[in-house]
């Protein structure tokens, strides 16, 4: 099974077909789409898209970790990292187009 990947230009085709947007409006309305998003992100909101899932920004603290390679011990330091958790609408499409 071939991997695909839906990307931007995907997103504006699709916007052109269904919608009937012109190709320029449409790739302006997909951008500012994406900037208020992650601008929210940056803010530390979270982002919740309705029978989607929700973005959310969570500070990891420092930890001590290890090299697998050499199994010396290293600092991690702190850091924000996104999480993004799937609705129960999107995990129950998911888990039907598997079988």
């Amino acid at each position: 099974m071939a991997v695909t990947t839906l990307t931007r230009a995907d997103i504006i085709d699709s916007l052109v077909r269904e919608v009937d947007f012109p190709r320029h409006q449409a790739s302006d309305f997909l951008e500012a789409a994406l900037e208020d998003m992650m601008e929210a992100l940056i803010d530390k909101d979270a982002v919740k898209i309705s029978s989607f899932g929700s973005f959310n920004v969570r500070q990891k603290a420092k930890r001590i970790g290890r090299n697998p390679k050499t199994g010396k011990e290293a600092v991690i330091t702190p850091r924000r990292v996104l999480s993004f958790k799937p609705s129960q609408y999107m995990r129950e499409k998911v888990q039907r187009r598997k079988a």
